[in-house]
């Protein structure tokens, strides 16, 4: 994988939140492509409850700055900037203070999701695209993880789909087991339907629950990965029925091999 270029978009990344499928995935596989001399980049949303002096966030002024419109509303994208320790890693924070300063994820203490999730997840896809054009950097492959980062691939394959810098770019979406129970607002598929996306193509978000937001995701994607040993029935079977490329969920023994045997299979 030496020199190829690989965008990770992930809802979680340790060392910056606990522990789980999700963070793990989203910096072992990085780590993975790193070692292997990949190019190699993570965004993720800057929450509140990231201990900002601890793992040496700081703010990147010559990317923040701009707004970006969600639902009509213009919104200032912060960026900021840390890097992984002993890892040589970048890892480049997605920051407003309207929808990411409250000290949780993606739900209140009462376990209650916040009601304005589906524009926190439109807010994320726009701002890593975004600034991806002002880095000017070129990825082979953007591999998305977790739930909030689902609408990038739909974004991607509409909103910007005139993008020369992203032509050649291939998608990939890792599929987990649920993570939340319920529906996102009602509203969402308005919200992302004003950024002039067809119904049709997200007809899934009109019941924003977890299996419709990844379904949409996957619909959007070049290729797919099954990273849980959780993913649903229903899901799996809605993935082999895509014609997608697909990888099949692999062991932490088998990951690296499968993984990168993954990605060259798409960039041949």
């Amino acid at each position: 994988m030496e020199d190829k270029r690989i965008l990770y978009v992930s809802s979680e990344v340790v060392p910056y939140l606990a522990e789980n499928e999700v963070s793990l995935m989203s910096y072992d596989v990085p780590k993975m492509i790193n070692d292997q001399g990949g190019q190699i980049r993570i965004f993720m949303p800057r929450y509140g409850n990231i201990n900002e002096r601890r793992h040496q966030l700081h703010e990147v002024i010559r990317l923040s700055g701009m707004n970006l419109v969600v639902n009509d509303l213009d919104m200032p994208l912060i960026i900021k900037v840390a890097s992984i320790p002993k890892e040589r890693i970048q890892v480049y924070f997605i920051d407003n203070d309207e929808y990411f300063k409250r000290k949780a994820t993606f739900s209140d203490e009462d376990g209650v999701l916040y009601p304005d999730n589906d524009e926190r997840a439109i807010f994320f896809a726009k701002g890593v695209v975004e600034t991806v054009k002002k880095l000017n950097w070129v990825p082979d492959i953007i591999h998305v993880h977790g739930w909030m980062a689902s609408l990038l691939p739909i974004y991607m394959k509409h909103y910007y789909k005139d993008e020369a810098l992203f032509s050649e770019t291939k998608i990939v979406t890792s599929v987990y087991g649920q993570s939340f129970d319920g529906n996102l607002d009602n509203e969402m598929i308005k919200k992302v339907e004003f950024d002039n996306i067809p119904h049709e193509a997200v007809e899934e978000l009109e019941t924003p629950n977890y299996e419709n937001l990844i379904k949409a995701a996957v619909k959007h994607s070049d290729a797919v990965v099954i990273a849980s040993e959780n993913v649903s029935s229903s899901l799996t079977k809605f993935i082999e029925s895509s014609g997608k490329p697909f990888l099949p969920f692999a062991t932490k023994e088998k990951f690296t091999e499968a993984y990168t045997n993954f990605y060259k299979s798409m960039l041949s």
